[in-house]
């Protein structure tokens, strides 16, 4: 089981003293806040995608690869590589090049994006989100596979005898996650590829997310992948957390009544009550994250927001201190009863272990036959 934060990359006023970061403060403590998790024991660190105000998180090959160079152990990811309005050989060779960098510490989670004006920036519609995420990754995917590539779609320029370039790591192409909250055609990518899944969990009630995951378990067990309970999943989360509860909330009221994503909509109360925001004490963070598995069960990667809303850098590090602390009953909990045959999360060393043992089987399988 694999625990991380994502980030996001907002660049957001602080409600209690009316100061906003400037765009480099944001680019900086995303640095920060990355090198700190892997100080706390954390196991992966996400950063996203946006090309518009108010985010900082244009080129997250870039962040992710100085990150890289900064740490020595955190596996590093992304909350949102934009398959709808990134080229997908760009995706294959900007991603290859941090593959190599960071010696294979790294995956990369899809997503479509939302916002809306950012997809005739790059020539694209915005209606056919769906089906360029589809297209566009079933180029990806060979492009990581085929060292030769014949292609013609309908939203780009054919290929004829293209070859990314570097080659996969070890010739294992990265992993993927496809990330999603709605949206069950992306669930069914996921499932048909053997990928990962992704759920945000941030927005959405627990019967919600408790489909969304079915329905990719199913899907990935009809695709001859494995059994559905080892299908790859990751959830998102949020919390705030201090030593008593009262503080807690009191402290993190007005960044949520405020925050641009939540703010000025339903209560705190309310939005904790039916979200998996939890907003109380380390105890009562570890009891909530830990009932994730009643309605999605074993699953790899949970990943928390902690660093938006206009939060400042002291009190996000001071979050992950919180979040250190409780992380060995985070990992003894989630241990507890899980099956030997469920995977572990994805990395690279395990990526290409296993595919060397299907190799070996292979051959054995040929032997005898």
């Amino acid at each position: 089981m694999q625990f991380g934060i994502f980030t996001v990359g907002d660049v957001t006023t602080d409600p209690t003293t009316g100061r906003t970061p400037t765009e480099h403060e944001r680019i900086k403590a995303q640095v920060q806040i990355a090198k700190k998790a892997e100080e706390v024991g954390l196991d992966v660190v996400a950063v996203g995608q946006h090309h518009n105000p108010p985010f900082v998180a244009s080129s997250p090959t870039t962040t992710m690869a100085y990150i890289a160079a900064q740490t020595e152990r955190i596996l590093l990811s992304t909350s949102t590589t934009l398959i709808t309005t990134t080229d997908p050989v760009r995706i294959a060779e900007d991603y290859g090049t941090l593959q190599h960098l960071a010696d294979g510490r790294m995956d990369l989670m899809m997503g479509r994006g939302n916002t809306g004006p950012v997809y005739p920036w790059f020539g694209k519609d915005i209606r056919e989100g769906i089906n360029l995420a589809i297209e566009n990754y079933a180029l990806l995917h060979r492009l990581w596979r085929e060292d030769v590539v014949d292609w013609e779609g309908k939203f780009r320029t054919p290929l004829q005898g293209f070859t990314a370039t570097p080659r996969p790591l070890d010739g294992v192409p990265p992993f993927v996650w496809h990330g999603s909250i709605r949206s069950p055609e992306i669930a069914e990518q996921a499932a048909y590829y053997g990928d990962g899944f992704f759920h945000n969990h941030i927005f959405w009630p627990s019967s919600h997310t408790r489909q969304m995951v079915a329905l990719y378990r199913r899907r990935f067990e009809h695709y001859g992948h494995g059994r559905a309970d080892q299908a790859i999943v990751g959830l998102g989360g949020q919390f705030f957390m201090r030593r008593n509860s009262q503080d807690a909330v009191r402290e993190f009221r007005p960044y949520f009544d405020n925050a641009p994503v939540y703010g000025h909509g339903p209560s705190l109360e309310d939005f904790t009550s039916q979200t998996p925001l939890t907003v109380g004490s380390p105890q009562e963070v570890l009891e909530r994250t830990l009932g994730f598995r009643e309605y999605v069960g074993d699953y790899q990667r949970q990943l928390f927001l902690v660093d938006h809303a206009g939060l400042p850098v002291k009190t996000v590090l001071e979050q992950l201190d919180l979040l250190g602390e409780i992380l060995p009953d985070l990992r003894a909990g989630m241990a507890e009863g899980r099956p030997a045959h469920v995977p572990d999360g994805p990395t690279h060393a395990g990526l290409v272990a296993a595919r060397d043992a299907a190799a070996v089987t292979g051959a054995a399988e040929e032997v005898s036959a």
